[in-house]
């Protein structure tokens, strides 16, 4: 689905312009989204499986919930926002815990450069599972998997599972924020 984005300049500041997110993607403009990484009090992370029909990184592992943010809406409403779109749970903007933001650059084929500015926080999943609502547009799967097993697999030379690939100093920012929380 198209929808209008903020373009920010290479720092990460609003330019004041508004543009479709398509053509952000197709001539490289950066944006805003949000990532909300989901772990149990038993130490679980909430992993996502991309939905097939994605145009990037189909069926590969990724984080709990994500997303572009609308243009004119702020950072923390985009991310409750497609929090209740992606897995049916309603948030509020108190628990969600700010990890960072972070720039990335990604050339998936010639008319497809993304470039954001990943605002990342973590959040405490309270309910089971089972009680959450995939959309079926963006899910295919999600699962919990123990934070030790999952930063062995993500670190290691053969992971189990194929990872959307992003730099390893945000995976560990990640992981750091979660530690704390634990």
């Amino acid at each position: 689905m198209d929808e209008w984005v903020d373009v920010l300049d290479s720092d990460g500041r609003y330019t004041g312009q508004k543009i479709l997110k398509s053509e952000a993607h197709e001539k490289g403009l950066f944006h805003p989204t949000v990532h909300i990484w989901f772990f149990s009090e038993k130490g679980d992370v909430l992993l996502q499986q991309r939905a097939e029909i994605k145009k990037t990184f189909p069926l590969f592992w990724d984080v709990s919930v994500a997303g572009h943010v609308s243009a004119g809406e702020t950072i923390e409403k985009s991310a409750i926002r497609e929090v209740k779109e992606e897995i049916g749970l309603y948030i509020t903007d108190k628990e969600l815990v700010p990890v960072g933001v972070f720039k990335s650059i990604q050339q998936h084929h010639s008319n497809l450069l993304d470039c954001e500015f990943h605002h990342t926080f973590i959040c405490l999943l309270i309910p089971p599972l089972e009680a959450l609502v995939k959309q079926m547009e963006e899910v295919e799967a999600l699962q919990l998997m123990p934070l030790k097993v999952w930063e062995k697999d993500l670190f290691s030379a053969t992971p189990t599972l194929s990872y959307v690939p992003h730099e390893e100093a945000y995976y560990k920012e990640v992981i750091s924020a979660i530690k704390k929380r634990l």
